[in-house]
C-alpha cells in the first residue's frame, strides 16, 4: 500500500509543452498554466519573439524562436482583420472581407510555424526532452503537428476552429437545418426557407477552409513526411477543453473527450 501511494504521488505532477496562440487566445490560457503550475506541473511554453501578449512568468518556462516578421508588421495585420471582422454591411461584403483578413493571418501564422519547426536546436531540445502532453489552441493547427511529431497526447483548448473542422474532427453532428451559421443572423428556430437560407451560408466554409487551412496541410506534409490534412491532425486530439457554455451558445451533442469549460471566461464573483 505504502508503495503504491508513492506511486501516486509521483504521478501527480507532470511536465506539459505548451503550444500558444496569440491574443485572446493566449490570455484565457494563461490562467490555466499559472494554475496548473501551482499543483506542481512543469510547464513549458513555446512562443515567438514577436507576439502581442505572450510574455515570460515566473509560473513557466519560455522557449522562444524567430519569426519573419515584425512587431510592427503583426500589430497592422491584427487590427485590420479586427477591424473587418466587425464591420457592418452586405453578406457578400463581409464574406469577402473575411476572406482577406484569414489569408492574412493564415499565412502569418503558417510562417511562424515553418520556423518553429524548422529550428533545429530548439527542435532536438523538445525531441529529446521528456513531456507528458501537449496543451494548444488548434484553431491555429501548428501544436497538432508538433504532437504528432514528438507521439504526444495532446489537449486542445479552445472556443471553436473556423469552417466547423471542429465538428468534423469530433464527428459531432452539425446539421445546418438546426445549427445556424455565421453571418446568416439566423437562430436554432427557423422556418423551412430560413433553412434553406442556412444550408446556403454553410457553402462559404468550402472556400474558406481551402486557403485557410491548406498552408499547414503543406506544411504538415514536407515536415512529417508523409500526405496529411489537417483534419488528419485534429482527429488526434485526446482531451478538447471547449470554452463554450449553453447558456450563452446554442446547444450542441458532445462527445465523450469533450469538456465545455465556459466558465474560465467569467470574473470570479
Amino acid at each position: 500500500v505504502v508503495l503504491l501511494l508513492s506511486l501516486l504521488g509521483l504521478a501527480a505532477a507532470g511536465k506539459l509543452l505548451v503550444v500558444p496562440v496569440d491574443g485572446s487566445h493566449w490570455l484565457s490560457m494563461r490562467e490555466v498554466l499559472d494554475i496548473l503550475r501551482q499543483k506542481g506541473h512543469e510547464v513549458v511554453v513555446l512562443a515567438p519573439e514577436v507576439s502581442l501578449h505572450i510574455k515570460p512568468s515566473q509560473n513557466f518556462v519560455m522557449k522562444m524562436y524567430s519569426v519573419p516578421y515584425t512587431q510592427e508588421e503583426l500589430e497592422k495585420d491584427f487590427k485590420v482583420f479586427l477591424h473587418t471582422s466587425f464591420e457592418e454591411g452586405s453578406f457578400l461584403q463581409r464574406f469577402l472581407n473575411v476572406y482577406e483578413g484569414m489569408k492574412r493571418i493564415s499565412n502569418m501564422s503558417a510562417a511562424c510555424c515553418g520556423h518553429l519547426l524548422q529550428n533545429k536546436e530548439l527542435m532536438r531540445y523538445l525531441e529529446e526532452t521528456e513531456f507528458d502532453a501537449l496543451l494548444t489552441d488548434p484553431v491555429v493547427p501548428c501544436g497538432p503537428i508538433l504532437a504528432e511529431h514528438l507521439s504526444l497526447p495532446s489537449v486542445y483548448f479552445l472556443r471553436g476552429v473556423p469552417c466547423g473542422l471542429d465538428f468534423e474532427a469530433t464527428q459531432c453532428p452539425n446539421p445546418p437545418s438546426y445549427v445556424p451559421r455565421a453571418f446568416s443572423e439566423l437562430t436554432d428556430r427557423m422556418s423551412f426557407l430560413q433553412r434553406v437560407k442556412n444550408l446556403l451560408f454553410d457553402t462559404q466554409n468550402l472556400f474558406l477552409c481551402d486557403f485557410a487551412f491548406e498552408p499547414f496541410s503543406k506544411l504538415a506534409s514536407e515536415f512529417l513526411q508523409r500526405e496529411v490534412t489537417v483534419q488528419d491532425l485534429l482527429r488526434r486530439g485526446s482531451v478538447w477543453l471547449l470554452r463554450y457554455e449553453f447558456v450563452l451558445d446554442y446547444p450542441r451533442p458532445l462527445m465523450p473527450n469533450i469538456i465545455p469549460i465556459g466558465g474560465v471566461n467569467c470574473a470570479h464573483k
